[in-house]
């Protein structure tokens, strides 16, 4: 993103709210007003890709006008790296709520995965973005200078976890975090992308309570007993 789109942002950050008591509006409340835009912006992408989004129907579905999208994005590929940006910091945002350090290290790995699995089975626009991107072989990822940071806390609390876990010698030796983490996100992942076809393939529906639990906790044995070994 240019550092006009950020300058931008930072003025818009910077405006002062309504005086004498009155109700904020859109107009002078940008950090609502962004969020909002975010908000219906993953829905747009995440149905129809970057191509097949259209800045009207999205100015529309905020009360908005393209004129202000574009005053807070810059483009539309700005506005989409955005909502990049704030789906992953949603996500680390509420991981970081979990507090794994508080709890022994095989109690801490079942939250983690327990977690990123309910995430993903209720936030399949989250899903549908990330292959989106991935169709776009990561290009307006590449461009984001706040991405790679903020997985950054990600990584360290299974680094910090596993390294307690081998240290009480519930964990075995050769465990590199990162490919933990893409084991994690790989099986949490494939449940929500591939749920309607694997499910019309073998009749079985993944949304199903029932059935979502039992594939939750295989997930959760599978990922322990790699680690245990």
């Amino acid at each position: 993103m240019n550092q006009t789109v950020h300058s931008r942002r930072r003025a818009a950050s910077a405006r002062p709210a309504a005086k004498d008591g009155k109700e904020t509006s859109r107009t002078n409340d940008p950090a609502r007003t962004m969020a909002n835009i975010l908000d219906v912006a993953l829905t747009e992408f995440a149905e129809k890709g970057l191509d097949g989004a259209r800045i009207d129907e999205i100015a529309a579905a905020t009360q908005t006008s393209k004129r202000m999208i574009y005053y807070y994005f810059g483009s539309k590929e700005g506005l989409y790296l955005a909502v990049l940006e704030a789906s992953y910091r949603a996500m680390r945002e509420t991981e970081a709520d979990l507090h794994l350090g508080d709890l022994a290290p095989e109690a801490a790995l079942r939250r983690l995965v327990e977690f990123t699995f309910d995430h993903h089975l209720a936030s399949e626009p989250y899903i549908r973005l990330v292959m989106a991107e991935n169709m776009q072989r990561g290009h307006y990822m590449a461009q984001s200078q706040s991405i790679e940071q903020l997985n950054v806390p990600a990584i360290s609390a299974i680094e910090d976890l596993y390294a307690r876990g081998l240290a009480a010698g519930v964990f075995r030796a050769g465990v590199d975090a990162i490919d933990l983490h893409a084991t994690i996100s790989a099986l949490c992942f494939f449940n929500v992308a591939n749920r309607h076809t694997f499910g019309l393939i073998f009749k079985r529906d993944y949304t199903e309570p029932a059935v979502a639990a039992a594939r939750r906790e295989s997930i959760v044995q599978t990922v322990l007993r790699f680690v245990q070994g």
